[in-house]
């Protein structure tokens, strides 16, 4: 297991100003030693979209988050069944940077848990084709009544593939990786990126399971969580 970094921003430089953190997480993404080959392919062909928002915790996030999730999962459901594009929605805050791995992971279910209440509060169902309960290797985090698949990234991740110059949030569609999986392209592209993450960091993230074998909701914050971790989420029942 590697030993987490400092969490600090960086000294030659300060945090990107408003509105160029979007520029910088797409330099991020096209780098030659980013390993995620779907997030890659997602920037090709313009399926990344981004909101940029206030520093990670703060409550005014929430509201313009959802509602762009929204926004994000009707395109989503609209699209094409048999599409080939890869699309991905990333959330990018404008810090705090001095955060290290286990107060990232709070602020992460922090949010996410603030989400889902808003969701609820709104009248949202949970997806009907993924698990609530994210000890359940069938969960799968639902916003906006999409299922998705969320990867964490700020300054202080040990992994570097999740070390970007500020915290931020991907989400990606289940629906997709579903299809991807049924056309033989998910396997594909899951074993181009894990070999890249191998050669970039000299070994694979520990938390990675395939859907169904665990919850997926260990691999969240990009932290590699003791065996008995509990996911300090709960979801909760619309009215």
């Amino acid at each position: 297991m590697e030993t987490p970094v400092a969490a600090s921003c960086p000294r030659s430089r300060k945090l990107p100003r408003i509105g160029t953190l979007e520029s910088e997480f797409r330099d991020f993404i096209a780098s030659d030693d980013f390993p995620c080959v779907g997030s890659k392919l997602a920037l090709a062909r313009g399926g990344l979209r981004a909101v940029e928002l206030a520093p990670l915790g703060d409550v005014s996030n929430d509201a313009l988050l959802l509602d762009t999730l929204v926004v994000f999962a009707r395109h989503l459901d609209a699209g094409k069944e048999d599409s080939t594009d890869v699309h991905s929605l990333v959330a990018l805050f404008h810090g705090p940077c001095s955060m290290d791995e286990p107060a990232f992971e709070r602020q992460l279910w922090n949010q996410l848990q603030r989400l889902h209440d808003l969701d609820v509060a709104r009248g949202t169902g949970w997806a009907p084709d993924v698990d609530r309960d994210p000890a359940s290797p069938r969960f799968s985090m639902s916003l906006a009544g999409h299922p998705f698949f969320i990867i964490g990234l700020h300054p202080g991740s040990s992994r570097l593939a999740r070390r970007f110059a500020a915290p931020a949030l991907v989400f990606n569609s289940h629906r997709q990786f579903n299809r991807l999986r049924e056309d033989g392209r998910f396997a594909k592209m899951q074993k181009a990126t894990r070999a890249r993450d191998i050669a970039l960091q000299g070994s694979i993230n520990p938390n990675l399971s395939d859907h169904g074998e665990a919850s997926e909701a260990r691999q969240y914050s990009g932290r590699a969580v003791e065996a008995g971790w509990r996911c300090p989420f709960r979801a909760r029942s619309s009215a």
